[in-house]
């Protein structure tokens, strides 16, 4: 039985706060120089199931879904950009970026994750989708990210077109909703405390360096 913290992050890819709390959460395994003692696995978490294959205009999106008024959503996107760019990474919001659905792109992560290569996708697509502007829900866009991390493209077309790996996917995400989580980033450690929202490095270590006393003790 492995003695490594189970650290599962429960995320989506067109989330740009589950991005820099991944890069958060990063920054404070290095900082403690735990890394060989972790054990990280992403898990799915769609924030528009629903989402046609069309997509929607950002800005009307946040309008809809949150109320936000131009200016708000302006000034979101400022922030965001700020906070990323502090924990190391850029967003470029553009005028025709659209919200997308990200079924598929959780499928060839659970492909990836079988194939040990699940945080090399993940962090591609992140930059696909807020750093290259490129669309996250096109299969062929898709598979050219899986390309680029080494894996079959053929066999994620095999996982594209299962309709067992759809419903996993589906199962997974109902698993963790009945543990309670309704938004993301959610970072859950050992399946017993979580950390939800991006937190500042600070919180990261702080559960962490908890977590790993506790170990120890016992």
């Amino acid at each position: 039985m492995s003695n490594k913290i189970q650290i599962d992050i429960v995320s989506d890819v067109v989330c740009p706060w589950c991005v820099i709390g991944y890069k958060n959460l990063q920054r404070a395994i290095d900082e403690l120089e735990v890394a060989d003692k972790v054990e990280l696995q992403w898990q799915p978490f769609e924030l528009n199931p629903n989402m046609p294959a069309e997509g929607q205009d950002l800005r009307e999106h946040v309008a809809e879904k949150y109320g936000s008024s131009e200016e708000e959503s302006r000034q979101s996107r400022l922030n965001i950009a700020q906070r990323g760019a502090e924990a190391g990474f850029t967003f470029n919001f553009f005028d025709k970026m659209k919200i997308v659905n990200t079924r598929d792109a959780h499928v060839l992560l659970e492909y990836a994750h079988e194939q040990g290569k699940q945080t090399q996708l993940k962090l591609r697509l992140f930059s696909a989708a807020f750093t290259e502007k490129k669309d996250v829900s096109n299969r062929a866009t898709l598979l050219e990210e899986v390309a680029q991390v080494g894996l079959d493209v053929e066999q994620a077309k095999q996982h594209l077109e299962s309709k067992t790996q759809r419903e996993q996917v589906i199962e997974q995400e109902e698993y963790w909703q009945r543990l309670g989580i309704s938004a993301v980033p959610a970072v859950v450690f050992n399946r017993r405390s979580a950390l939800s929202g991006a937190q500042p490095v600070a919180a990261y270590k702080q559960a962490l360096t908890e977590l790993l006393t506790e170990q120890q003790q016992n």
